[in-house]
């Protein structure tokens, strides 16, 4: 089993930046893939980001390319999005995850955390 949870969802400007955290705890978080998600109202939920076991080959939509960088952090069983340059588009609850199987892009990983609300105000 993964627990992850996430921190630093707010309410922010459109323009503004936030960081998301995810701090995991369980099996060996190293070992996963960990990833982003969001859910906006009456949306169904959407792939944001993704970044390999190792913490390299980051992945984003194209929604978010150029705004959003996730990282990995092993040593420290956590991770990150650091969001910039946001739109009220963006708002949304944003889930962390991680999985062992290459089902991130699938919509389908391993492990979900409980989300972090981000709302961008216009």
């Amino acid at each position: 089993q993964v627990q992850l949870v996430e921190s630093g969802g707010g309410l922010v400007q459109a323009g503004g930046s936030l960081t998301l955290s995810c701090a995991a705890s369980g099996r060996t978080f190293s070992c996963y893939s960990m990833g982003w998600f969001r859910q906006a109202p009456g949306k169904e939920r959407e792939f944001v980001a993704a970044i390999s076991w190792s913490g390299g080959n980051p992945y984003y939509a194209d929604s978010v390319k150029g705004r959003f960088t996730i990282s990995k952090d092993n040593a420290k069983n956590t991770g990150d999005l650091q969001m910039n340059s946001l739109k009220p588009e963006d708002t949304a609850v944003y889930y962390c995850a991680a999985d062992l199987r290459s089902r991130m892009l699938r919509g389908t990983p391993d492990y979900w955390g409980q989300g972090t609300q981000v709302t961008v105000s216009s």
